[in-house]
């Protein structure tokens, strides 16, 4: 949040909107605590500034109710109470009065350092923050205003100084003429309106200027001019140099080389500023980015006003670095009128660049020196250590590499993410907007053509060239046509500018460039960098492309690959230019291989860590390499490497059932058996069975019989996570007491975690034959088993187990807790479709406890959350609880639809399904007996009694109490 009190008070929100305020006490207030900002400002003060030095009767219960009105526009978390008063908590550096006067100081500290450029820069910045009179909405805070208003004052004469000695004399003339004119005993000003005046060759005008402070001064004090000003009349009058550099010749700084803009500039406001602050503080900046990132203009628009000379030097049409220093010459138009002869050889151009800038002010910019990077930075150096009143700004695809060198990477134009419902605002699509709209009168991005928008600039990376290149072809095909041809970027975005440079005259050129500029090793690496789908850790790149890492530095500096935490990838537009490449070179089936191999490792790696302490790490790890772990098993579908696919779905299983990742992969699972038929080869067999039991995922429904692999509990599966799928999709055993004697007999000879496992599983099987108590020892067994390991999913298992026993038991508070530990749990895995499972249950115990309109909360939540994760059974169970929320409010008519539509959704062709569909049976009998249809509940309680004999206990003892309240 934003406060501006120079001029009209005014807020702004963390997006730039204005912050609706109120009346005018309310403006006042604010005004009088930003002035203050972060500290206490008391009641005492407040009521001065509020009501003067009379305030009326009930001036503190009036204070008090502003404060409330100012909390309400605020929030109240931002207007703080304390004993001695009251204190806005935001940072001082959110209000502009103390922005104002820190750059002030800044600029103030820059003079008398002797560094005006950056004194210049600061003060200018300052002093456009005011937008009026300071403290305007607090007319009774005169003491602070008065000196906000003269500090405004000093720091418009430390500018007008900066600028003097910059040379900008014939700019500042009328300024100070006005300045003078509204403080007339001012004495510095006067003397800098004289400087001014002499500088622009208008000594006579500088005399009468003092002649006319001298008469003031004695007419309206009495008093003779003070030495400064003495001083400043004898210099014009000696005509000495100390009065500041020689006029320059023109009214306005020259701009050599500076084309004017034929388009707005478009999303880089922020870039902007950056890089002119930059200017003010470094001698030699370098703005680098990728090809098409729009370097060159940023360069010139951040030159435009800049209060001294500007040279644009173009050194894209050279191609020897000889003649760097000869095109500097040429754009200055630095003439030798001597003809050279055996006596007076010609001049090396950079010596006389030396020469000619040796006492000029001026910043120079060489535009494009990528090619050329030795020899402009060679040029760069020479010039910055003779010439100190030289500024230099590069723009190239790598840094020069030499002392004092600021880099500024520019980078493509924010994208909106998805969802986001300012996206129009979004500089990428507005920047296509603007250009669409000078091809195409009237565009714009309305419904229905704002995804289409979106979809291009993400497409083509934000990149400024490439958005303008899609941009120009809606004078030939619509909106949609372009979204959708993008798969071929090259051959579309192929027109461009005819006065373009020609690397700049299509999207393929523009790469084209950068890619020549490469070494052949260089090349390796980045068109084999392109098997890589969402980036490569260093290890990675190296070992999958056989390269050092020094060559992916290389490629860094040259901006063909960027960094982001800690990862190495590129722009999609370099990556489809790239795997051109690799497949020229004939490599692609070498490097998706290397590819698959290094993932199928890395995923074999990482999955027994999933169970255990360090599973966070080991998740955030595959998070990250999702991309290219689907790429891999992507690889083996589309090659037939029936092998290398199932082990990797063995491998996974456990990080997609965790992160509740079950549709992408089941439907790749899917894809994968169609590649290994019903024969997988010896020594797969489990990793097979998961890969079957995975592709039933998204259907939630009852995979093929795997035949020998039935779970019994007597055996512990080499691929640990079989032990959860088997049991979870063949559902409950015909002899429970059978089942779990062999699970206990063999619960001491399998690893900690299974022994956690196991007891969970014996406690589920004793909680469905009603037997509570052994089952909630199990469940202590299990969780004490996974807390020793500290592994956080099985931990979820153990602990939600004893919140459905406690729910089953009544014991709703019990329920609740232990489900707000479980979701903890869950919520540090960011497993989306358990914290939705675990939320319904919590509304369960919720609504048994009588607060319905927090359970109706909960469960409104838990339909978001299950429809974002596909969780369909999930989703039923919320609308089961929601119908139950409206039975116990009496509504039955609202209660049956929604329970009705649980009953749709939920999956009728998966096991552990059923218990939903059984529940949500019972609450429709429930609701028909609300609406007085007896008949209607007799037949669903019917129904759940024939579904659960022998099965599950405590359903079936439900629906035996509901027949009987029905006198069956």
């Amino acid at each position: 949040m934003r406060v501006d009190i120079l001029g009209p008070v005014r807020v702004l929100d963390g997006d730039g909107r204005p912050v609706a305020l109120g009346g005018p006490r309310v403006r006042a207030l604010l005004v009088l605590l930003a002035a203050e900002a972060g500290r206490i400002v008391t009641q005492e003060q407040l009521i001065d500034g509020l009501y003067g030095a009379e305030p009326p009767e009930g001036a503190a219960n009036a204070l008090q109710s502003q404060v409330s009105r100012l909390r309400r526009a605020l929030g109240r978390q931002l207007v703080e109470f304390h004993p001695a008063g009251y204190r806005l908590a935001i940072d001082p550096q959110d209000v502009d009065a103390h922005r104002f006067e820190q750059l002030a100081a800044e600029g103030r500290e820059a003079l008398r350092a002797g560094d005006p450029a950056r004194a210049s820069g600061a003060l200018r910045q300052a002093l456009g923050l005011w937008r009026g009179a300071a403290l305007a909405d607090a007319p009774l805070a005169r003491a602070a205003a008065t000196r906000l208003a003269e500090l405004r004052l000093a720091a418009t004469e430390d500018r007008t100084q900066a600028e003097l000695e910059l040379g900008a004399h014939r700019e500042l003339v009328g300024e100070l003429r006005a300045l003078v004119a509204a403080h007339p005993l001012r004495e510095r000003l006067r003397v800098q309106l004289m400087r001014a005046l002499y500088g622009s060759g208008r000594q006579a005008e500088a005399l009468d200027t003092y002649e006319e402070g001298r008469r003031l001064l004695d007419e309206e004090l009495g008093v003779e001019p003070g030495a400064e000003l003495a001083a400043a009349h004898l210099a014009v009058l000696r005509a000495d140099p100390s009065l500041g550099p020689a006029p320059r010749s023109g009214a306005e700084p020259s701009r050599q080389g500076l084309r004017a803009p034929l388009t707005s500039f478009v999303g880089r406001a922020e870039d902007l500023g950056r890089v002119r602050r930059l200017l003010e503080e470094a001698r030699l900046v370098t703005l680098i980015g990728p090809g098409g990132a729009g370097k060159s203009r940023l360069a010139a628009e951040a030159a435009a006003p800049a209060p001294l000379d500007v040279c644009f030097v173009e050194l894209a049409p050279l191609t020897d670095g000889a003649d760097v220093a000869q095109a500097v010459v040429d754009a200055l138009d630095l003439r030798d009128t001597m003809l050279p002869s055996p006596d007076r050889p010609a001049t090396n151009p950079a010596a006389r660049l030396v020469t000619a800038l040796a006492d000029r002010t001026l910043l120079l910019i060489l535009d494009n020196c990528e090619h050329l990077v030795g020899a402009a930075a060679a040029l760069a150096d020479r010039l910055l250590a003779a010439c100190p009143h030289l500024r230099l700004m590069a723009t190239s695809r790598e840094a020069l590499g030499i002392t004092g060198e600021a880099i500024y990477p520019v980078q493509p134009l924010r994208l909106p993410p998805p969802g986001a419902s300012d996206a129009p605002g979004y500089p990428a699509v507005r920047l296509f907007t603007d250009r669409a709209a000078a091809v195409l009168p009237g565009f714009t991005v309305e419904e229905g053509v704002l995804d289409h928008v979106i979809h291009i600039c993400r497409a083509l990376d934000g990149l400024p060239l490439a958005i303008e290149l899609a941009a120009a072809r809606l004078r030939a095909m619509p909106v949609r046509e372009v979204a959708a041809r993008l798969d071929d970027r090259f051959r579309l975005l192929a027109r461009g500018s005819r006065t373009a440079l020609p690397r700049h005259q299509t999207l393929r050129a523009v790469v084209a460039w950068s890619w020549d500029l490469l070494d052949e090793s260089e090349q390796a690496m980045a068109r084999r960098l392109t098997v890589f789908a969402g980036g490569a850790t260093l290890e990675a790149a190296e070992r999958v492309c056989g390269l050092p890492e020094e060559l992916l530095t290389s490629l860094v500096e040259k901006s063909l690959v960027e960094v982001v935490g800690g990862r190495y990838r590129m722009l999609e537009t370099i990556r489809a230019f790239c795997a051109e490449r690799l497949s020229e070179a004939g490599e692609v089936e070498t490097y998706r291989r290397a590819h698959a191999a290094y993932y199928g490792d890395l995923a074999d790696a990482a999955d027994p860590h999933l169970r255990q302490a360090e599973q966070l790490e080991w998740l955030a790890m595959l998070d990250k390499e999702r991309d290219n772990l689907n790429a891999a098993l992507r690889w083996a579908v589309d090659e037939g490497a029936a092998a290398d696919g199932l082990r990797l779905v063995g491998a996974l299983s456990c990080y997609w059932w965790i992160r509740g990742r079950r549709a992408e992969s089941a439907a790749m699972a899917a894809e994968l058996l169609a590649v290994v038929g019903t024969e997988p080869e010896e020594g797969l067999e489990e990793e097979y069975a998961m890969c079957v039991l995975a592709s039933a995922w998204a259907e939630q429904r009852q995979p093929v019989d795997l035949g020998p692999l039935m779970y019994d509990g007597s055996r512990a599966f080499r691929r640990e996570f079989l032990n959860v799928m088997l049991p979870m999709f063949q559902g409950p055993p015909d002899d429970y007491d059978v089942i779990a004697t062999m699970t206990a007999a063999a619960i001491d000879e399998i690893s900690p975690w299974l022994r956690g496992l196991n007891h969970a599983g014996l406690a589920f099987m004793q909680q469905n034959l009603g037997r509570h108590r052994q089952s909630w020892i199990h469940f202590e067994q299990s969780l004490d088993h996974f807390r020793e390991l500290g592994e956080r999913w099985g931990g979820t298992i153990a602990l939600s187990g004893m919140a459905d026993l406690a729910y089953q038991q009544g014991d709703y508070p019990t329920s609740v807790e232990l489900l707000g530990r479980t979701l903890s749990l869950a919520e540090q895995l960011g497993a989306v479709e358990d914290i939705a499972d675990y939320s319904c249950r919590m509304a369960d115990s919720i609504v048994r406890m009588g607060d319905l309109a927090e359970a109706e909360r909960q469960y409104l939540r838990v339909v978001e959350l299950a429809g974002r994760s596909g969780a369909r059974e999930t989703s039923a169970r919320a609308h089961l609880g929601l119908g139950e929320v409206a039975r116990r409010r009496g509504d039955a008519v609202v209660a049956k639809a929604l329970m009705k539509q649980a009953l749709a959704e939920c999956p009728s062709d998966w096991y552990s399904a059923e218990d939903t569909r059984l529940q949500i049976m019972l609450g429709l009998a429930a609701a028909e007996l609300l609406a007085g249809d007896r008949e209607a509940a007799r037949d669903w309680y019917t129904r759940v009694l024939a579904s659960t004999e022998g099965v599950n206990m405590p359903l079936h003892a439900r629906a035996q109490e509901g027949l009987s309240a029905l006198g069956e």
